[in-house]
């Protein structure tokens, strides 16, 4: 619906930047929405070495000018031979083929080391085929324009009859030296795949890891669900599955042989070692492991227990194939500055800086590679400066913040270096710590320099000191609103003013510290929370008091309170509820809270029929007090005549 104005002079074209997370997409990431992760497919795909996982040397595809190079290497008059495999296609025999080749021209072979005429060989049956080379050229080394023209041919030649492939002899005074060249790109018996774009996608078939379709995540055994206490010992039932009678028996087994395995029972989940975990989880020759238990369970899935069983315990868990990396084993192998692409995006963006402030290339890799690392490097520092540079570029959109989402936006819009335009702000600050709105207002600062318009709705002090311009609507809210009570710059602040901001700004007007705080004894306690960024944390929240959460942006605050302490605290009231984050245990005066509720910036109803009143449940005693009436009464009113949600009180029109 446009809005009511007789008419609008001057507007640019405008852009606004909400406070909303605009993706509900599992495979959007921070990465994907800021095209840095676009930019970086491109990298790997130009400049990206494939790195054998076997030998550790890096896969080359050989051309004829390699060769050439090679001989040159080389003293003159340095005698050498050009060789290669000798290729039978299918469905002929060894005898036949030397049949042709002779047709063709060829001579010689080589056998075990000596050199031997085609027409001389008899009993082919006898010869052993991967020992047997095909003699192409024998040659001098020398730098006359004939003989690299015919060295050229004959490399050509023996990648065409050798599939692929050519061997070098060179006869020096210390002993044969041996260089062997591949057309094919291939190395220790493995053929790789030449790096391209979409290799590196996790959108595209053809770069997602086939086992969980570019996602990163399976339907599995979920450990937090199977250990949902991990301050409890395997011997206090920490293995939820393990309890009741018939299925205790896998614990009781475990206990029996625990010292003939080197498992410690009587320790908390939490403080055992990562190969006790993996025992626990994967058993031995003497007992059963986790896994073992939940295979056996697989078996008997006809058993109706069994499937309940098995669906109670399953949930996301990392991907076993690709370990949460989301694309397939040809994409990891490829590397820069000895990292694949799936370890640069899990790297702390402030880390990325670092890796792409130092990365150092060969001249030619820095010639094709300029202007990808410039917008790489570019976008990165944009995220770095409006107080992003915790998150990680696989991070999901969807568990962004509003905050974090606007002010990804915002770096993206910096990212497309967009001039002329209009930038339409609604509060950057939310979320921010007063040492990160320094940093946006030198981002907004720079998005005006680029020629822009920016316009920010906002309360945060130090964002409106630091406007040119400032317009202020009141005074107060609803109706008692909608004038502009002051605008101007900051230098002309009057003080006599009916502006509640004005009188905030010249200190007119100041908020009271308490003189007195509230004392406590009873409180909750989390332990060990590792989420995200906890570094397995333990945190007191005292009760019957306000207590305030606070830190830098992307200190873990969320990740404390949200993720942890709200998600954790809901299962122990309700049973069931999202899954918690991170962390050991529960402790405290847990019985002295009824309820728990979490009140954050999102919006409450979707509906477009909810109001104020509906949502608060105060228009139910609205409506019943109208058909208390006594004319209701009368005509037969219920609550019902006085709804607009049902048919007999709603008006049918609309």
């Amino acid at each position: 619906s446009k809005p009511e104005c007789d008419f609008i002079k001057g507007i640019p074209p405008a852009i606004a930047i909400e406070q909303k997370v605009n993706t509900r997409n599992p495979r959007s990431t921070v990465g994907t929405s800021t095209e840095i992760y676009d930019y970086l497919r491109l990298l790997y795909a130009r400049i990206g070495k494939t790195i054998s996982p076997i030998s550790g040397k890096e896969v080359k595809k050989h051309q004829t000018e390699d060769i050439i190079r090679c001989v040159s290497n080389y003293p003159e008059g340095t005698r050498f031979s050009v060789l290669t495999t000798l290729h039978i296609p299918e469905g002929r025999t060894l005898e036949t083929q030397l049949e042709i080749l002779l047709k063709e021209g060829y001579n010689r072979v080589e056998y075990k080391e000596k050199t031997i005429r085609i027409e001389e060989i008899e009993h082919t049956s006898n010869i052993d085929t991967s020992s047997l080379f095909l003699i192409i050229d024998r040659m001098t080394v020398s730098s006359e324009k004939n003989t690299i023209s015919r060295l050229a041919d004959s490399a050509e030649t023996a990648f065409f009859e050798g599939g692929g492939e050519c061997i070098l002899k060179f006869y020096t005074k210390k002993g044969i030296e041996e260089h062997t060249f591949s057309k094919r790109f291939e190395a220790d018996g493995i053929t790789f795949e030449e790096p391209n774009d979409l290799m590196f996608s996790f959108n595209s078939p053809v770069g997602a890891c086939p086992t969980c379709e570019g996602f990163g995540k399976v339907i599995g055994i979920d450990e937090n669900l199977v250990i949902p206490n991990k301050a409890l010992s395997v011997f206090d039932d920490a293995v939820m599955c393990w309890k009741g009678e018939k299925m205790s028996e896998w614990k009781k087994n475990l206990i029996r042989v625990a010292e003939a395995s080197h498992f410690p029972i009587h320790r908390p989940y939490y403080q055992l070692t990562e190969r006790e975990k993996e025992l626990l989880w994967n058993g031995n020759h003497l007992f059963g492991g986790i896994h073992d238990f939940f295979k056996m369970l697989e078996e008997n899935q006809y058993k109706i227990q069994y499937r309940v069983m098995l669906a109670r315990y399953r949930g996301k868990t990392v991907c076993p194939d690709c370990k949460g990396g989301r694309l397939k084993p040809q994409a990891q192998y490829v590397k820069i500055g000895g990292k694949s692409i799936s370890e640069l995006v899990a790297l702390p963006i402030t880390d990325l800086k670092a890796f792409f402030d130092t990365l150092s290339l060969d001249e030619h890799d820095s010639v094709v590679a300029k202007r990808l690392l410039t917008e790489i490097k570019n976008r990165i520092g944009f995220l770095v400066n409006v107080g992003l540079g915790y998150l990680t570029l696989n991070r999901l959109s969807s568990t962004l913040s509003g905050g974090e989402s606007q002010r990804i936006n915002l770096a993206t819009s910096l990212g497309s270096s967009l001039v002329g335009s209009l930038y339409i702000l609604d509060e950057p600050s939310i979320g921010l710590h007063s040492r990160d709105t320094t940093l946006l207002i030198k981002v907004l600062r720079e998005l005006q320099a680029l020629g822009n318009t920016v316009i920010v709705v906002e309360h945060d002090e130090e964002i409106i000191r630091a406007a040119d311009y400032i317009i202020d609507i009141g005074p107060k809210a609803g109706r008692l609103g909608g004038e502009v009570v002051y605008q101007g710059d900051l230098s002309k602040l009057e003080k006599a003013t009916k502006s509640y901001t004005v009188q905030y700004l010249t200190g007119e007007e100041k908020i009271e510290t308490p003189a007195h705080r509230r004392k406590w004894n009873n409180y909750i306690k989390v332990e060990g929370a590792a989420h995200n960024n906890l570094k397995g944390i333990d945190v007191i929240f005292p009760l019957h008091i306000m207590t305030v959460v606070t830190g830098v942006s992307g200190s873990g605050k969320s990740s404390l309170v949200r993720d942890v302490f709200f998600k954790s605290l809901s299962r122990f009231y309700e049973e069931d509820g999202e899954q918690p984050g991170i962390f050991n245990r529960l402790s405290g005066d847990m019985h002295l809270v009824k309820h728990i509720e979490f009140v954050d910036q999102n919006p409450i109803g979707k509906s477009s029929r909810s109001n104020p009143a509906t949502y608060l449940k105060a228009f139910d005693e609205i409506r019943k007090l109208y058909a208390e009436q006594q004319a209701a009464k009368q005509m037969g009113f219920t609550p019902a005549y006085f709804s607009f949600n049902v048919e007999g009180g709603r008006c049918e029109e609309c």
